[in-house]
């Protein structure tokens, strides 16, 4: 069975000031990450 992916807390923080400062969209900033937009917008 496939494992779930786990995060950094440091690796969170860097998404979430990034999808705070707008200045590139939730989609430029989940194809960066490699994340669905909605795990960033939720």
């Amino acid at each position: 069975m496939k494992r779930r992916k786990t995060y950094t807390s440091g690796f969170k923080t860097k998404v979430v000031l990034e999808a705070l400062q707008e200045r590139e969209t939730i989609q430029e900033i989940g194809k960066k990450y490699e994340l669905h937009p909605n795990q960033i917008s939720t």
